[in-house]
């Protein structure tokens, strides 16, 4: 095993997030530990933030907010929870074109056969109500590294891969489109289907590695012991296994969120985590990727998590962040995803009777 060190990330003294006091000299002594004296992670976690994965193009290579510009970004989320939430009448027609996806301006409004009929509503999400601060400083974006806080290039590879992919998921416009591209189409069996919706991992990377915030359901369950670490997700109840010591499982060997392995620095919990399947939970991520993460204990209730990135198949370089985990009282209960929410099977028939149509037109019959 190569346990390569990036150098221990600087675990504040105080981490808050807003409205949130600082944690103290003594509660950070309070810290629990185990018997043997390591730092105990055992505890629920709620990772829903503000704060953006990659760091809005307008802060540039500046990783904090002022404090005024950190209340804007919770005033303008609760103005927007708040607009969602109002009462309309029955009478009241619906968005032209129907509604963009939550959180996303009209450029992203989605133009299908249907119609748009809108996504979920404010009872099923939560991504936060607040921007989390390490040091007492507003972070304008979870990626720290590179400078600029955003995703490194994409290799010309994974480029024109992403290209292929987006020529295959052009969305229904009423018609069998996949017909006339080249390749495997986007209906032609439960396997081309996401992964996520086939309820087999969450999606957005939340069960990772790296585990990033997502629309809902961000709740964590830590449970440690002596040579284990189990990090439960909330998103499809995926449940990661860290072997504390050890080696890696065999090249051959793959599994969905990676094969896991952790070491101690100093109060640290280093875990790094290979042998991902062709296709994890990071989006464009590949087989290749290696994932090193780092868990610190900063008070009595809170963590700080990070993470490096490599895959260089995908990325032109590794990129690096981090953020808070808060503490919450209570239990994460069960995720109960129902494969393909019960659509699955009307999904293919309808791909079935869109091709039906396309070939009648065409003069070939069914």
């Amino acid at each position: 095993m190569q346990r390569r060190d990036r150098g221990v990330l600087a675990a504040a003294a105080a981490i808050i997030v807003l409205a949130a006091p600082v944690a103290t000299a003594a509660e950070e002594d309070a810290a629990p530990r185990t018997a043997s004296g390591r730092p105990d992670f055992t505890g629920s976690y709620d990772i829903a933030t503000l704060t953006p994965l990659n760091r809005p193009a307008e802060f540039g290579d500046n990783l904090f907010l002022t404090p005024e510009q950190a209340n804007e970004i919770v005033e303008t989320e609760r103005q927007r929870v708040a607009s969602r939430a109002a009462r309309r009448d029955i009478t009241e027609p619906p968005p032209p074109g129907g509604a963009p996806p939550i959180g996303l301006g009209e450029e992203f409004r989605e133009t299908s056969g249907a119609g748009n009929v809108g996504g979920y509503n404010n009872f099923w999400t939560d991504r936060g109500s607040d921007v989390f601060s390490i040091d007492g400083k507003f972070r304008t974006s979870i990626i720290t590294d590179p400078p600029n806080g955003r995703m490194p290039a994409l290799t010309a590879e994974t480029m024109q891969r992403l290209s292929e992919r987006r020529g295959r998921r052009r969305g229904n416009d009423g018609t069998a489109w996949w017909l006339e591209v080249e390749g495997p189409g986007p209906y032609d069996g439960p396997e081309s289907l996401g992964v996520p919706e086939r309820c087999l991992i969450g999606f957005g990377s939340t069960a990772g590695p790296p585990m990033l915030p997502v629309l809902y359901n961000n709740a964590k369950r830590i449970v440690q012991t002596g040579d284990h670490l189990m990090i439960l997700t909330e998103m499809v109840h995926d449940a990661r296994i860290v072997r504390i010591g050890g080696d890696h499982m065999p090249e051959g060997e793959r599994r969905w969120l990676g094969d896991s392995i952790g070491w101690w620095e100093g109060d640290t919990l280093v875990v790094e985590t290979t042998n991902f399947v062709d296709q994890p939970a990071l989006f464009l991520a590949s087989r290749n990727l290696r994932v090193t993460e780092r868990f610190t204990r900063v008070n009595a209730n809170d963590l700080l998590y990070s993470f490096t990135v490599e895959d260089p198949t995908v990325w032109s370089a590794p990129w690096s962040g981090e953020y808070l985990w808060p503490g919450i009282d209570g239990n994460v209960y069960e995720y109960a995803c129902h494969e393909g929410n019960y659509a699955m099977g009307n999904i293919l028939r309808g791909a079935r009777l869109l091709e039906d149509e396309m070939r009648s037109a065409a003069g070939g019959g069914q």
